[in-house]
C-alpha cells in the first residue's frame, strides 16, 4: 500500500467514523437497580435521557437507598452503552485499515 492510498484509507476511516459518533445519539441502554425498582437510560454520547423510579420509592425515608439505586442503575447503562458503542465503531471502520498493533481507536469516542 502506498502513502497515497494510506491517506485515503485514512479519510474515508475519519469519515465513516465521525458518521458512526453522531449515530451516537441513536444507540441506547437502560440500567436498572433495586430489581427494577429503578431505571436509568442512557445514549451512545454518554447523555442520561430517563429516570424511571418506582412510586414505592420515593418517600422521605427510603431518599438515601434512591440516591444509590441512581447511582447503581446510571453506572450499569453507562457500561452497557460503552460497549454498544465501541461495537459501533469497529463496525464502521471494519476492513478499512490492516490490524496495526498500537493503533487504538477507543480514543476517538
Amino acid at each position: 500500500m502506498n502513502m497515497m492510498d494510506m491517506f485515503g484509507k485514512m479519510k474515508e476511516v475519519q469519515s465513516r467514523m465521525k458518521d458512526a459518533q453522531e449515530n451516537l445519539s441513536a444507540v441506547t441502554e437502560t440500567g436498572e437497580s433495586g430489581a427494577g425498582l429503578v431505571k436509568v437510560t442512557v445514549n451512545g454520547l454518554k447523555n442520561v435521557l430517563k429516570i424511571d423510579i418506582d412510586p414505592d420509592l420515593l418517600k422521605p425515608d427510603d431518599r438515601e437507598m434512591l440516591q444509590d439505586l441512581i447511582v447503581a442503575a446510571t453506572n450499569i447503562a453507562m457500561g452497557n452503552v460503552e460497549t454498544k458503542a465501541r461495537e459501533q465503531l469497529r463496525q464502521a471502520t471494519e476492513g478499512l485499515l490492516p490490524n496495526i498493533p498500537g493503533l487504538n481507536l477507543d480514543g476517538l469516542m
